[in-house]
């Protein structure tokens, strides 16, 4: 049962038991097989999630250390058996850890990098919605995410888009954004911002 006690706090359990429900959906033979996100496989993408979302709960926890101080330019390591059990229980763990109030206090690290705690929450909410649609998109699943996080990742998202398309700030957090409907649903409005093409298919 999901204890989320500030409404004015985004809440990562949607989305995090979102990406629990494609577990199920993936089978081996779809772990070589290329994401949205060009330098993963989704065997790739399934040890960045469970690196990520160790090194997230650990954040809002304040608990630094290995998990926390790790760049992610240090590579990714391999996804280890049990991933099946894991990623769901990380999953709930982060989105347990950032339902406090607390967590979103002070200053943190992630990636090796200190940053306010109410930055690292929204970071790990962002990467939880963009990687939980490039597993979902890879492996030919379907993916709905709740009209309240994708509000709160969207206004994440803009600034750093806008600064990439006029050359005065890097490419976006995962790449340039891709051009999409002022109209477009919300979700391929988020999916656009992050880099990727929202009719992205596997095989492309």
């Amino acid at each position: 049962m999901d204890t989320h006690t500030d409404p004015k706090l985004p809440d990562h359990g949607p989305v995090s038991r979102t990406i629990a429900g494609l577990i199920d959906g993936i089978e081996d033979k779809h772990l070589a097989a290329p994401t949205p996100c060009p330098d993963y496989t989704v065997r790739e993408l399934l040890a960045h999630l469970v690196g990520l979302t160790l090194a997230f709960r650990d954040a809002g926890r304040k608990a630094l250390g290995p998990t926390t101080d790790t760049p992610p330019t240090d590579g990714l390591p391999p996804l280890e058996d049990g991933w099946r059990t894991v990623l769901p229980a990380q999953l709930d763990g982060l989105a347990e850890t950032w339902r406090s109030p607390d967590a979103w206090q002070g200053f943190t690290r992630a990636g090796g990098v200190d940053l306010p705690a109410e930055v690292a929450g929204l970071v790990a909410l962002n990467e939880l919605v963009v990687h939980g649609w490039d597993l979902a998109r890879s492996t030919g699943q379907p993916y709905e995410v709740d009209a309240a996080t994708l509000a709160a990742v969207l206004p994440f998202l803009e600034p750093a888009a806008a600064s990439a398309e006029t050359g005065q700030g890097p490419e976006g957090l995962f790449g340039r954004p891709v051009p999409v409907p002022a109209d477009a649903p919300l979700l391929d409005r988020v999916i656009g911002l992050s880099g990727r093409r929202p009719d992205w298919q596997p095989g492309e």
